[in-house]
């Protein structure tokens, strides 16, 4: 059986809150998973990378910002030969970010699996906003030393003047 010598990257969405929110699906697949990335840019996760190895049983790499979107063949490269997973906070879909790994490594040849999982865009509704009023979604990265980006003041002040809500 072909299917079953493929070897495949995970993406896998790991939800909003803790190591205990990951699907069944979810976890099935980094269990199958050779080597395990955390992808530790766009978003934060509530518990700590440590809790995430104790409760799947498998060591995890930080994948940070420059490996993420300078060095991302790092990570899907080694799914020509063995299965890896890439966890996300929250959805896979819902950063630019992963959509870009994902097309990235298809278009190197590696099979590609999304897992999707909560995300923001959902729990938004919680708070009683109306999804229909919200304008562009806004990324703020996280600063570093010698980067700060400002690339998302537009977005916003776009929102505002609009009166809708900003999701950032």
């Amino acid at each position: 059986d072909n299917k079953a010598t493929t070897m495949v990257l995970y993406i896998i969405g790991l939800g909003l809150g803790d190591e205990k929110d990951i699907t069944v699906r979810g976890l099935e697949a980094i269990k199958s998973s050779d080597k395990i990335f955390l992808e530790a840019y766009t978003s934060i996760l509530c518990v700590g990378k440590e809790r995430l190895e104790t409760y799947y049983e498998k060591p995890i790499i930080l994948a940070d910002r420059n490996m993420v979107e300078s060095e991302a063949e790092q990570i899907y490269e080694p799914a020509k030969s063995q299965n890896v997973s890439l966890l996300v906070v929250g959805d896979p879909v819902c950063a630019t970010t992963h959509t870009d790994i994902m097309i990235r490594a298809k278009e190197s040849g590696v099979t590609v699996e999304l897992i999707h999982n909560a995300s923001i865009m959902g729990a938004a509704g919680c708070c009683g906003l109306q999804l229909y009023n919200f304008g562009h979604t806004v990324s703020i990265p996280f600063f570093e030393e010698n980067w700060r980006p400002t690339s998302f003041y537009p977005k916003i002040r776009y929102n505002r003047q609009g009166g809708m809500h900003t999701l950032c």
